[in-house]
């Protein structure tokens, strides 16, 4: 097909050529159809071709670990792609790839022999556009490595901050239980040879069990309630002629044991001489099952958080998946639960809120962007809130703060590339560049702020159900 002058103008790209270069162009152009879902070029293959829309819509993606993300989407006759730096003279590949997502016809041009035309027309012009593209390229890849180690060293020191406090707890927790037994072995032995009627002994042990027991129902107490309950038992144990009160009160308050349930063992053992021993192997059982009791606790912490880690990373899981957006939020949250500070978080998520097809991983890459942005403009101190909603078409996720606000003359560029409110060396400026990408283009969802002194609002749309011919490259 020959195209005319008045066809090549209307193509916004070619506007302003002269007669003279538009018939190179008439002279090298072809036309190039492809039907819907057609890869009418191909990532990693010799950059042979330039591309220019004529109608329909194409779409450009990228294959990161295995999966297509999308670039960017268009419609707009004119829009090119392909084989984009042509200028750059050296052997290129293509560094992405081109989809119909409808049946289009394109303007195809041979890479080499456009890239030569367009040095022979625009020299200067060239030559700033070739180092602009190789420094970019330099500081992109400097940059997007750096960028990679923060985040992966951010990532690093939440999650082993919030394992450690677990697991030290675990493992005192677990020398401490093991004293405690060797405690309760020795004051056993020495009931057991004190030759007690064996009815007392029973007695004892069911005694036992009562107090381990109560621990699991132990009420919570204030600090102040905590001390009048062990001023109470310290005393009662010194009027028993029980030595080391202080020590054994805090152990017995904190398993749910006071001064009338400590009657009961004084009417049981048979002689005064023998409550010592009988009262310290009841606290003994006690501070065992509270310390099994917090091993448990922090053994299930550091399952959580792994389990979180691996719900933030979606390792070993489809890209494109039904997810629960619920699930997503909180494991986000457990990951920048250092960041959190005196920041309160509320949650009001929507009871019946359905599974969302999504790229799950990169959703949790837009709610630690948005969330980051909001604990940075808190500064410690504020109350998040995560909301959540069924507005059918759409499952909707509201994340606010009550930081400063954006002002009025910025709201409209915070997703900008590079736009950014923090001080420099503190952010780059992509990460609601990224989380935009990610919704509207990738998810074809919606993403906007709202924002006034102590209320900020994004609102997260995605759709409840995805085309088919979205989720195939």
């Amino acid at each position: 097909m020959v195209f005319t002058h008045d066809e090549l103008r209307s193509l916004f790209l070619f506007a302003d050529l002269s007669d003279e270069q538009l018939d190179w162009v008439r002279a090298h152009a072809a036309r190039r159809d492809a039907a819907a879902g057609e890869r009418f070029f191909a990532e990693g293959e010799p950059a042979t071709c330039f591309f220019v829309l004529l109608s329909g819509t194409i779409r450009v993606t990228r294959r990161v670990r295995g999966d297509e993300v999308d670039l960017t989407r268009s419609s707009q006759p004119g829009a090119y792609c392909g084989a984009t730096q042509p200028y750059v003279d050296e052997e290129q590949t293509y560094r992405n790839s081109g989809v119909a997502d409808t049946d289009v016809a394109l303007l195809e041009l041979p890479a080499r022999e456009w890239g030569a035309a367009l040095r022979s027309w625009f020299p200067l012009a060239m030559h700033l556009l070739e180092g602009m593209f190789l420094g970019m390229r330099t500081s992109d890849a400097v940059i997007g490595q750096r960028e990679r180690l923060l985040a992966l060293g951010a990532l690093s020191a939440g999650l082993t901050h919030e394992l450690n406090n677990p697991a030290a707890a675990a493992l005192r927790a677990t020398g401490a239980l093991r004293e405690r037994v060797a405690g309760m072995r020795h004051k056993l032995h020495g009931i057991a040879t004190g030759k007690i009627d064996p009815s007392v002994v029973r007695e004892l042990v069911d005694l036992q069990e009562e107090a381990v027991a109560r621990v699991a129902t132990a009420p919570r107490l204030t600090a102040m309630q905590a001390s009048d309950a062990e001023d109470e038992i310290a005393d009662w144990l010194s009027d028993n002629n029980v030595s080391g009160g202080w020590d054994l009160a805090p152990v017995l308050v904190s398993g749910g044991i006071d001064a009338e349930w400590l009657e009961k063992v004084a009417r049981t053992v048979p002689s005064p001489s023998l409550l010592e021993g009988a009262v310290r192997w009841l606290a003994y059982a006690v501070e065992t099952e509270t310390l099994m009791n917090d091993i448990t606790d922090a053994t299930t912490r550091i399952s959580t958080l792994v389990a979180s880690a691996r719900q933030y990373s979606q390792l070993d899981r489809a890209p494109y998946q039904e997810s629960d957006l619920h699930a997503l939020l909180d494991s986000t949250l457990v990951m920048l639960g250092r960041k959190l500070g005196s920041v309160t978080v509320v949650r009001r998520y929507a009871a019946e809120l359905p599974l969302v097809p999504a790229y799950a991983a990169e959703l949790n890459q837009v709610w630690t962007n948005i969330i980051d942005n909001a604990l940075w403009a808190m500064n410690g101190t504020g109350t998040l809130t995560l909301t959540t909603a069924v507005d059918a078409p759409w499952a909707v996720v509201t994340i606010t703060d009550t930081g400063p606000g954006i002002p009025a003359d910025l709201i409209d560029r915070i997703f900008e590339p590079f736009f950014t409110t923090k001080p420099v060396g503190e952010g780059t400026g992509l990460g609601l560049d990224i989380s935009w990408r990610i919704i509207v283009n990738k998810h074809r969802g919606d993403l906007r702020v709202t924002s006034t002194p102590g209320d900020t609002r994004f609102d997260i749309r995605l759709p409840l159900t995805t085309a088919p011919a979205d989720l195939n490259a």
